[in-house]
């Protein structure tokens, strides 16, 4: 493109400059010949005026002009001397006198009206102006020419014009120098965007254009590095969605594989082994069992899909009712350990749908009891913070490694990968956790200490809230001893 561009230019540029170069060459021949034929026509009509004095002078004593042309055209013999000009004098179309004989004098053309007529003329290499006219009656029947050698005048113009296309040459050689310097620091923007495309294309997402200035160039660079920058988060993200879509299709699988296997050795084994009543019973158990660890996997897969896919209907929700509605659930599942949950509310209404939060806090203390040992507590707190409500829940068990905490809501991730399955569930208990919080416009966050316990925050930007007076108020604690 820039060849094309550089030989277009300069085309039309060459084109343009050449023909301005001519027209002026033109008119400069024009005004040369011009002033040539205004100073003949002058030289001649002086000459002309000059003779019919004279000729009437000799009239009036008496005597013809004819016989004594040579006496009267010798005092304008002083033209013989110039060599740039010459006289010549016909009567009825014959030569009766010249002062300087050439070719160019022969054959006079004289106009019939009696005007004079200038014309140009070549002859012997030269170029001369030639105006011939007729005397005016009753002398008509001379013709009077004069001629004017104007090769000197032509040939300068023939050198100045010479001139002008050289020196236009050289200045057009000089501009395509010039007009290349300035194509190249055009076109090095484009060719910079072509090398850093190729380099994004080939896998060097990370590749940007230095931007200068503040010109049109630097824009195009800015913008440029913004799509590249949003390219860059687009191809970043997908990966990251590729990764996570096959991290869960192999923990997917791995869940899968352990019932499965059980349900189909079990099955195996009730088929081909000759069993006691008891053993067939508890082989029927184990398959039951892992038929239900399959039935709640399938569950729960099904409402992370429902959340994902579908609009949930909001409503105003008392806060302090969610928590008993929670407490009451969590009764059942603290049988047996000496863990203490509190419950403590500073706000009075959520907007949101009451079994979806429901299922939220019960999924995030289920997992604070798991990460609690004897004697553990879990606080569960509704606050206000401007136009924000949080509702955290917070245990002293065991903590995280900060390392794994962007994790811990990935479908089937579990910390501890070897650790009873029984008690660790399939690891889509927090996943559905993030899901129905963003389904609710809130942000679900962890922070945690290894040691020293584990904060989960649910963070409500676009709920409706009545804020209590500035009294934080218990509501109740629930608690189960071990016995």
């Amino acid at each position: 493109m820039k060849q094309r561009t550089f030989l277009s230019t300069l085309t039309l540029f060459l084109f343009f400059f050449n023909l301005g170069i001519s027209i002026v060459s033109v008119a400069m021949f024009h005004g040369t010949v011009s002033r040539a034929k205004e100073a003949s026509l002058g030289e001649h009509y002086f000459i002309a005026s000059a003779l019919i004095k004279d000729f009437a002078s000799v009239e009036s004593r008496g005597m013809k002009p004819e016989d004594s042309l040579s006496s009267l055209l010798q005092p304008y013999g002083y033209l013989s001397t110039n060599s740039k000009a010459g006289l010549a004098f016909y009567k009825n179309g014959r030569l009766v006198y010249s002062s300087k004989y050439t070719k160019a004098l022969q054959n006079p053309k004289s106009p019939e009206n009696g005007n004079r007529l200038a014309t140009i003329r070549k002859a012997d290499g030269r170029t001369y102006v030639v105006v011939s006219g007729k005397l005016p009656a009753p002398y008509d029947f001379y013709t009077l020419v004069y001629l004017y050698d104007t090769s000197g005048a032509i040939s300068s113009w023939r050198r100045l014009k010479n001139l002008l296309f050289l020196a236009g040459f050289v200045l057009s050689i000089l501009l395509a120098f010039g007009l290349l310097l300035v194509l190249n620091r055009i076109f090095r923007p484009l060719r910079q965007i072509s090398r850093t495309s190729g380099d994004i294309a080939d896998g060097a997402y990370e590749t940007r254009l230095p931007v200068s200035g503040h010109d049109e160039l630097a824009e195009m660079a800015r913008s440029f590095n913004h799509m590249a920058d949003e390219i860059q988060r687009q191809i970043t993200e997908l990966k990251d969605t590729a990764d996570k879509k096959q991290q869960f299709v192999d923990n997917f699988a791995h869940e899968l594989r352990t019932p499965l296997t059980s349900i189909y050795g079990y099955a195996e084994y009730m088929q081909k082994a000759a069993l006691s009543e008891d053993d067939r019973l508890s082989a029927l158990q184990y398959i039951m069992s892992e038929s239900r660890r399959l039935q709640t996997i399938s569950s729960q897969l099904l409402t992370l899909a429902n959340l994902q896919n579908n609009q949930i209907v909001r409503g105003e929700v008392k806060i302090s009712d969610l928590f008993a509605s929670v407490g009451k659930a969590m009764y059942g599942r603290l049988s047996g350990r000496d863990i203490q949950v509190e419950f403590r509310c500073e706000s009075e209404t959520i907007c949101g749908e009451a079994s979806l939060l429901e299922s939220l806090l019960i999924n995030l203390i289920d997992n604070a009891i798991k990460a609690c040992g004897k004697h553990g507590h879990i606080a569960v707190c509704a606050v206000s913070e401007g136009d924000q409500i949080i509702i955290s829940v917070k245990d002293d068990g065991k903590g995280m490694a900060p390392e794994i905490l962007h994790q811990i809501t990935e479908p089937f991730y579990r910390e501890e990968k070897s650790r009873n399955r029984s008690d660790g569930g399939a690891g889509l208990g927090l996943a559905i956790c993030r899901q129905i919080a963003l389904s609710h416009g809130a942000e679900l966050s962890f922070s945690s200490i290894p040691g020293e316990g584990t904060t989960a925050k649910v963070t409500f930007t676009t709920s409706s809230q009545h804020n209590y007076d500035s009294i934080t108020q218990t509501l109740y604690t629930v608690s189960c001893d071990h016995k």
